[in-house]
């Protein structure tokens, strides 16, 4: 069956907006081709110096006229995808300048994405190497826009050097103030990071495919279904897997474990969703119904309302049948 990816109705969860700014927005800005400056090697060293391609596109959000573009770009390329529905986040903090402060993040971003067609909501990343401080600035500012097109929170950066235990008294604040969040574990093989995020109660890994290296987190993690959310090509990128045919997924989905398709950062890891569906089919056979099981999962996993879940489930449904019938 010749499989046109770009029509898959489509759902994308794990998506970093500075990963994700257009590269002709970024080649405007410096009047020369960003592609070396934006874009990641095949195969870079380890996360450290995947991380260094972030650099321009955090120098270009801080302007506000840039942001709200590169928020309005981004959703025009996720229409083009094929995405109904996308939770796009980015670290508040990394973005103050002159011109933003951390309400006008939010607002920029939001007014961008409102003159696209596709539905929306931000998740605001702590990261792990700012202070307590202003970590709690995050959750104060995604308590105050929650349900106003902000859906969650969610813990970034350096995995290995600032242990997710660190951050349980500010999840405790999340979870009082009944904010949802999702945290980056597992995407490098620490057992001790997916311990932590799975006690402090997420329902969502950024990743989380390291948890193939421990039957007993496995094990808790389907107990719990909990969702990963995996970023195929970022991982081998990041060199925590070695090759594609290496990659746990087809692993992870013998054990049932539940699964959504991201592409981390469309620009820096140069991909789309549907480029990502055709490498998964290509090494390991998925079909149509695979992707669309993994839309099924990431939308019954997404942050939205019931009500809008079931709209979102049938427009899947109704294209499977489409397809098959």
């Amino acid at each position: 069956m010749n499989i046109k990816y770009e029509e898959i109705p489509k759902v994308e969860l794990h998506l970093h907006l500075d990963g994700s700014v257009p590269l002709y927005l970024l080649s405007n800005y410096l009047n020369y081709d960003a592609s070396s400056d934006a874009i990641a090697q095949d195969k870079c060293q380890n996360l450290a110096d995947y991380l260094t391609k972030f650099d321009l596109p955090i120098a270009y959000l801080k302007h506000k006229d840039n942001l709200r573009e590169a928020s309005y770009q981004l959703s025009k390329d996720l229409e083009q995808d094929g995405v109904i529905y996308a939770e796009v986040r980015y670290a508040p903090n990394l973005l103050i300048s002159d011109e933003l402060d951390l309400d006008e993040t939010v607002k920029t971003i939001l007014e961008g994405f409102s003159l696209g067609n596709v539905k929306v909501n931000l998740i605001l990343c702590m990261m792990r190497h700012h202070s307590y401080e202003e970590n709690l600035k995050v959750i104060e500012l995604a308590e105050k826009y929650l349900n106003k097109g902000v859906c969650a929170i969610d813990l970034a950066g350096d995995e290995e050097h600032f242990p997710t235990k660190n951050f349980e008294e500010l999840f405790k604040i999340a979870q009082e103030k009944n904010i949802p969040y999702t945290i980056h574990s597992g995407e490098v093989n620490i057992k001790d990071s997916l311990e932590s995020a799975i006690l402090f109660g997420t329902k969502r890994l950024g990743h989380g495919i390291q948890a193939i290296n421990y039957e007993e987190i496995l094990q808790d993690i389907k107990d719990k279904k909990i969702l990963l959310e995996v970023c195929p090509t970022s991982n081998i990128q990041t060199n925590v897997i070695d090759t594609y045919e290496n990659h746990p997924i087809k692993k992870l989905k013998d054990n049932n474990i539940l699964m959504a398709i991201n592409t981390d950062n469309r620009t820096v890891s140069n991909i789309t969703l549907s480029d990502e569906y055709k490498k998964l089919n290509k090494y390991f056979n998925f079909t149509i119904d695979d992707f669309c099981q993994f839309n099924l999962n990431a939308i019954n996993g997404s942050f939205l309302s019931l009500n809008e879940k079931e709209e979102l489930t049938n427009i899947i449904i109704n294209y499977q049948k489409k397809v098959s019938g």
